[in-house]
């Protein structure tokens, strides 16, 4: 029988691997609120990207989940600061054998799904991804990036990852990895060297490179490398490669979607992203502390 997948948001990275997956033939539910239920049902699920424009008309919603209702698969792709509510949401979708994919960024999100549901239940999980809601409420991919990595943290998930595996790949890129604590925390230091950088100077890589600003970056992301060496997960030595390089490149426009969703005055992921990776510090983090103060101070005059 096809897994019963469970997909936890509907906006530009749920709503796009969701739609990936229903346009594949999989079955998909997505689990949404009120408001953008009225949007899906109304105009469907609408993505455009540079892999191929699709429309579903019909994609199947929920606003709840009723009673013995348990998935084989739930993709978790709320923000970071929405995941206790998002807990609760879909905690009656959780049967025996069901495999919480998360797409979260940082790690504290791991120790609430462990601590709620156990951790023979949550699979570790990442994502490649540009996309975000167009203005009619449609999924803008803004790249040709659309790549799920996830895993076992326990061996007893093995072969439930497998079918996963199965089931995503004629959908999009999907990589099966057997150390993705290892690549969940070198994402992690990539995100908050990024997005600490960026936001901090409120300016693209170029703009900061052409300020003399290169021995900041790099000072940032010896910090951020420190904590997780100290945490067992030393970023490789192309990661290290990659991450110098993205930082440094004069003339760069890369910025990090933290720093879009402050010029919109958005809420940001900053205590997931940076405030938690801080806490996690086993040696002095100057930089780091003066990035956490930056961003709080962001929140607290939103």
């Amino acid at each position: 029988m096809p897994m019963k997948i469970l997909v936890v948001g509907a906006g530009g990275t749920g709503g796009y691997f969701g739609g990936r997956l229903a346009q594949a033939g999989a079955d998909v539910t997505f689990l949404v609120r009120k408001p953008r239920a009225a949007r899906l049902a109304e105009t469907g699920l609408v993505v455009t990207s540079p892999k191929g424009d699709f429309h579903i008309p019909q994609p199947r919603l929920v606003t709840q989940i009723p009673p013995n209702a348990a998935f084989d698969v739930i993709l978790l792709s709320c923000k970071a600061y929405d995941l206790e509510s998002a807990m609760e949401s879909f905690a009656p979708a959780v049967g025996p054998a069901t495999l919480i994919l998360p797409l979260l960024n940082g790690m504290r999100h791991l120790d609430l799904l462990d601590a709620k549901f156990g951790p023979a239940h949550v699979l570790g999980g990442q994502c490649i991804i540009s996309a975000a809601l167009g203005p009619e409420g449609q999924i803008l991919h803004l790249n040709d990036a659309d790549t799920i990595t996830f895993g076992p943290r326990d061996p007893s998930q093995q072969a439930g990852a497998e079918a996963i595996l199965t089931t995503f790949a004629p959908a999009f890129t999907a990589e099966l990895s057997d150390h993705i604590t290892q690549d969940m925390w070198e994402k992690w230091a990539i995100i908050a060297s990024l997005a600490g950088l960026t936001c901090l100077m409120r300016a693209n890589i170029g703009a900061i490179m052409a300020a003399g600003g290169e021995a900041l970056a790099r000072a940032l992301i010896a910090e951020c490398s420190a904590i997780a060496t100290a945490h067992g997960h030393p970023p490789r030595p192309a990661i290290q490669q990659r991450m110098q390089a993205a930082l440094t490149t004069p003339g760069s426009p890369l910025t990090a979607s933290m720093l879009r969703d402050i010029a919109a005055g958005n809420r940001i992921e900053a205590e997931q992203i940076i405030g938690n990776l801080l806490t996690r510090a086993q040696t002095p983090s100057p930089l780091l502390t003066i990035i956490d103060v930056n961003l709080k101070a962001y929140e607290a005059m939103r």
